[in-house]
């Protein structure tokens, strides 16, 4: 069964320009990872609904994609939090596939404060215009948010699961060890360790020993930007934190780089990639999310 999960994520090679101008979210890819490789998977609308909504966050309304299986009631809920790029084709597919699972898949767009993010066409702007301005506490707050808005829209929070990628991931670690709610996380390629600085004080080895839902910590053997020495300080500070602390794991692949799993981009590696799903889809289910 599972590996028809894997088998059902199938490659679409049609994407043209065309895909990608709109203003909806979720419909188009960031400009700056244009042109989108051809292995670039596309999961289609069967049996889930899926769109673009919008969260209270005080007077601000924040704009999220969700998805969510068609007539089902009471779902488990999971937050998708996006790479550099914000809710962008990519991250909109990822909670399609999240659907077809039975969830309640919602990706916040975290940026939308500070700027447009798609909008970017050179990574080092995006990061330093948009990315690095973003504090962590307002991020933190907008995550509540989102699960607010997903137990009033019926989803069952108290299966709640949270699942990132690169900046994403790190948010991953910082909101398990946030919300006593979180059942489970599952960190794509999250930085651990860094400076402390008024917008970013704490760094996910920071609040390892924190943690209130166990996470699952997916890295690449290869990533320049994430050192093996790193993955090796948050394995040991896991091992001295809470019992979900304890229950947190970390896989590596050895082979790997950084962005194994964004199909769309050349950085992508199909067999870490889907043996990734496979683990993160088993880890929210052997933790109570299903």
């Amino acid at each position: 069964m599972l590996k028809a999960d894997i088998d059902s994520l199938t490659p679409s090679r049609d994407f043209s320009r065309r895909d990608f101008v709109s203003t909806a979210l979720g419909s188009s890819f960031a400009a700056a990872v244009l042109p989108v490789t051809a292995q670039t998977i596309k999961t289609d609308f069967a049996g889930i609904e899926a769109g673009e909504v919008s969260i209270s966050v005080g007077d601000f309304k924040m704009p999220a994609y969700r998805a969510q299986p068609l007539g089902k009631t009471n779902a488990p809920v999971v937050l998708v939090i996006s790479e550099v790029f914000g809710v962008h084709e990519h991250i909109a597919d990822v909670t399609r596939r999240l659907a077809k699972q039975g969830y309640l898949a919602i990706a916040p767009e975290l940026f939308i404060r500070q700027g447009d993010a798609s909008s970017y066409g050179e990574i080092a702007k995006l990061i330093t215009e948009v990315v690095s301005k973003v504090p962590d506490a307002q991020v933190l707050r907008d995550l509540d948010a989102t699960v607010a808005w997903a137990a009033a829209q019926g989803g069952n929070t108290s299966r709640l699961a949270i699942t990132g990628f690169c900046w994403g991931g790190r948010i991953t670690w910082l909101y398990a060890a946030h919300n006593p709610g979180v059942k489970a996380g599952v960190a794509w390629y999250g930085r651990l360790v860094g400076p402390s600085t008024a917008l970013n004080p704490r760094q996910p080895i920071d609040v390892a020993a924190e943690l209130k839902g166990p996470v699952l910590g997916l890295y690449g053997g290869q990533d320049t930007g994430i050192p093996l020495d790193t993955v090796e300080q948050m394995r040991a500070a896991l091992k001295d934190g809470s019992v979900a602390a304890k229950r947190s794991d970390i896989h590596v692949y050895a082979t790997a780089g950084h962005a194994f799993n964004a199909d769309y981009r050349p950085s992508y590696q199909r067999a870490a990639a889907d043996d990734g799903w496979l683990r993160c889809l088993a880890w929210l289910k052997a933790n109570g999310v299903a």
